[in-house]
């Protein structure tokens, strides 16, 4: 079936899944009005009016500053290559070949790849996992403190430190007191903010605080995953103390297309406006409102759930009455629900922006019809994975594509160096990263993820010859 046949022909009753404008429900209104407009106006060039985000003149260098100001920051910058763009090039802002960054452990791929393009040494902090939804959880201050006193001697120079706020699952960090202590060691923080941006729209609404209000020197936000924007489109909000303008400039410059988007760009303008709205305030809180009662109507219905810091992350545990989340996806979907992210525990549905009507309704009437097609005794837990404590890449991960390598069954990659990444997607983290050795303990972890989830954990490995 072809591209354009799916566009045109889908559409499902449930749309619980990326973007969150809800396949177009929640979009802002003047970009909704642009879209109405004679298809293709707003296909144009970066004419001297228009712009781009890298710039000095044009009326996306004026959106960018307004919004930098109105945000009290010193610096925006639009994305048009999603968060991960935004991202990398943050990250080949603060170091220099040959240096070491700090990672969660629940980093997302695009920064690994950044240490692959910038020649960066990752140095990995544990975070939580909880073995009941197996999959991690935020990182804590205590946490941090303990992983920092346990660095060990990297043999080069420390540059930065990312952090993760929320998680995928809406896992809030404790974010303000992670800021102080990385900036107490002196290294700039980059806050990957990309399923938060509404954190910072929601002052007083209940929801945990965004990086914006720590002094984190950069912040991601993705205008789809949390905001209501068009796919593709994110923004990088940078404070100037410890990363220059002009180093960061630079990194953008590599990696932003020559070609942006006018209508992306304008669905960043138009997405970060709206948010800034009283109307959207309102609109955020009542969005907020009926995703509580929500959560609060399927308790009372014996719908079993995780709960999470953000209420428009809905995560259904379907291990409890036996089913893996991957088989729930597709019996869902048979149903005109399309969720978010399947695992073997569970199953996340993004209730984003959008109304959504009859929901609450449509999850009580599948529920006892999905156990009686497909329930079983509850499933074991995940084990938790050997990474709870600092890891250092053995290999700097720019460095293995580069050297032979050989693909060997995981039985056998124990002590071998890793030549391929691990990253189940979504959510995009990697379970094995390149230039890491494979440790036994390791091995026999993988094994288990890769009977729990065949489709993304291999049977194989690349490894270094």
């Amino acid at each position: 079936m072809s591209l354009l046949r799916i566009l045109l022909d889908s559409n499902p009753r449930f749309a619980l899944h990326l973007p969150v404008h809800g396949r177009g429900e929640a979009l802002p209104p003047r970009l909704k009005r642009l879209l109405r407009q004679q298809p293709g106006c707003w296909d144009l060039p970066e004419l001297p009016e228009i712009g781009g985000p890298l710039d000095v003149d044009g009326a996306v260098a004026e959106s960018q500053a307004l919004l930098a100001a109105r945000m009290g920051v010193d610096c925006c910058w639009f994305g048009v290559n999603g968060a991960t763009g935004l991202l990398q090039a943050a990250l080949l802002a603060m170091a220099a070949p040959g240096e070491a960054v700090l990672l969660p452990r629940n980093a997302h791929r695009s920064l690994i790849a950044a240490c692959e393009l910038g020649g960066l040494l990752p140095v990995f902090l544990p975070v939580p996992f909880d073995v009941e939804r197996g999959h991690p959880g935020a990182m804590t201050a205590d946490g941090l403190s303990r992983s920092l006193d346990a660095l060990p001697d990297l043999g080069c120079r420390l540059a930065a430190a990312v952090l993760v706020h929320p998680t995928y699952h809406g896992y809030a960090a404790e974010i303000a007191p992670l800021v102080d202590r990385l900036h107490a060691r002196g290294l700039p923080v980059l806050v990957d903010e990309a399923h938060g941006s509404h954190l910072a729209f929601a002052t007083g609404m209940g929801l945990p605080p965004s990086a914006l209000t720590t002094g984190a020197d950069l912040v991601v936000h993705s205008l789809h995953k949390s905001a209501p924007g068009l796919a593709q489109t994110a923004v990088l909000w940078q404070r100037t103390t410890r990363i220059s303008s002009a180093s960061l400039r630079l990194s953008l410059q590599r990696l932003q297309s020559s070609s942006p988007s006018a209508l992306l760009l304008a669905s960043c303008e138009a997405t970060l406006d709206w948010m800034l709205s009283t109307r959207w305030s309102r609109i955020l809180q009542q969005r907020l409102e009926q995703a509580r009662r929500l959560h609060d109507r399927l308790d009372r219905h014996g719908v079993p759930r995780h709960p999470s810091d953000d209420p428009f992350r809905l995560i259904l545990n379907t291990a409890t009455v036996g089913v893996s989340g991957l088989q729930a996806d597709t019996w869902f979907m048979s149903h005109g629900l399309i969720a978010e992210l399947p695992e073997p525990l569970c199953l996340t549905l993004c209730l984003g922006f959008a109304r959504h009507r009859g929901l609450s309704a449509r999850l009580r009437q599948l529920w006892p019809l999905f156990i009686k097609e497909q329930g079983g005794p509850s499933l074991a837990a995940v084990a938790a994975p050997p990474l709870d404590s600092v890891q250092v890449a053995e290999l700097s991960p720019s460095s293995v594509p580069h050297r032979p390598s050989l693909e060997l069954p995981l039985h056998q990659c124990a002590d071998r160096i890793a030549a391929e990444m691990i990253c189940p997607y979504p959510p995009g983290i990697p379970l094995l990263v390149p230039g890491e050795r494979i440790d036994p303990p390791r091995v026999q972890w993988l094994q288990l993820q890769h009977r729990r989830w065949p489709e993304q954990v291999p049977g194989k490995v690349k490894v270094l010859a």
